[in-house]
């Protein structure tokens, strides 16, 4: 969701894994075999109806700014809350918390569907005095949509080309009832013409995101090269989902300050974006904390009807995230006045490995 950046290896980064330099290092970066069971273990369905911790690990499988992860989890007797874990949080390219509380949203939504399957629908609310946090109250018998909640742990943020194809008129139509959500609009753009003038503003600004040392010294932060490294602290933004081969950890950020480029990112955002079937925008009726929560909820439930549909998304919240575009995007999208949360794109792609998550006793307090 809510961002995640790709990492730029490029031609130069393919040179060096075929000539063999990187793999030599495989002992120390891991293997992507290992990696991939361990994440598919995290993806795993109970056996049985799902059980709290359950609930939480399915939570814990949402969209969220850079793989932070940035939530806390405290279960109850009468249901669990989601509170925001600020020392996960990413200053620099979300200052407001912004893209923090879209993340609980997320997370909450996909609570509230486990709970519905394992026959505790209940009620979700927000503190918006105390803590900030999200509420999921247990109510009994089952709710929710079912397809959205199968669809959890095959949700990713597929952050490479797609095959260029439209989505028939029925299948917009349901993207659009899923993420039908009190307090938040969602325009679909799918002419060409339209998403034209999206990708430049959406190009526009992320090359001044590029040209923010800040906002790049964080990003770089974030990134996982090896497998190893993904595994082993279970948040970032992981090379090989990004479609991009493992490195070992010593070498990746290396070759990242070589490959990082706006010509290179430039490149590759135009590509994605003609090879995308449309775009979403959403956007709060107010810009606050609450609404964002509501953002995040709508935003989940339109990448769980997606991935039930057989399409991907991933984020392009550059607009958003650089102030001085948020007008113009709003503008364009028919919100004048708005602020706008989340870009996603969507069509159809071949899936990526997944992210990996944090150990469940990580985020339970």
């Amino acid at each position: 969701m809510v961002t995640r950046r790709e990492l730029l290896l490029g031609a130069g980064a393919a040179a060096v894994a075929g000539g063999g330099g990187i793999w030599a290092h495989r002992s120390r970066r891991g293997s992507m075999e290992a990696y991939n069971a361990a994440v598919a273990a995290m993806r795993r369905r109970p056996a049985l109806a799902p059980q709290t911790l359950d609930l939480i690990r399915y939570a814990s499988l949402a969209a969220n700014g850079h793989n932070t992860q940035p939530w806390l989890f405290r279960p109850d007797g009468d249901g669990i809350t989601i509170l925001a874990d600020l020392q996960r949080r990413t200053p620099m390219v979300d200052p407001d918390d912004h893209h923090l509380y879209v993340s609980l949203g997320c997370a909450a939504e996909n609570l509230a569907l486990a709970a519905g399957a394992a026959g505790r629908a209940g009620a979700m609310s927000f503190d918006p005095v105390g803590d900030g946090s999200v509420r999921f109250h247990y109510g009994t018998g089952k709710g929710g949509d079912q397809a959205l909640f199968e669809a959890i742990p095959r949700r990713q943020s597929t952050r490479a080309d797609y095959d260029g194809s439209g989505v028939e008129a029925g299948d917009l139509r349901q993207l659009r009832a899923a993420a039908s959500v009190p307090g938040v609009a969602l325009i679909l753009v799918s002419e060409r013409p339209a998403m034209a003038r999206l990708r430049d503003l959406i190009l526009a600004a992320n090359a001044a995101q590029m040209g923010d040392p800040a906002f790049v010294a964080e990003l770089k932060r974030w990134l996982r090269f090896s497998p190893n490294a993904a595994l082993r602290r279970g948040d970032g933004l992981f090379s090989a989902a990004s479609g991009q081969p493992p490195l070992p950890e010593s070498l990746g950020p290396w070759l990242f300050d070589r490959v990082f480029t706006v010509k290179a990112e430039t490149a590759r955002y135009a590509r994605q974006i003609a090879s995308a079937a449309g775009i979403a925008v959403f956007a709060g009726a107010e810009a606050d904390p609450a609404h964002w929560v509501q953002v995040g909820r709508a935003c989940q439930r339109f990448a769980l009807q997606a991935t039930a549909l057989g399409l991907s998304c991933s984020f392009l919240n550059q607009p958003v995230e650089v102030p001085e575009f948020r007008a113009d995007l709003a503008a364009l999208v028919g919100l004048p006045g708005r602020r706008p949360d989340i870009v996603l794109r969507f069509g159809r792609g071949t899936p990526l490995p997944f992210s990996a998550r944090r150990p469940l006793a990580a985020v339970i307090l």
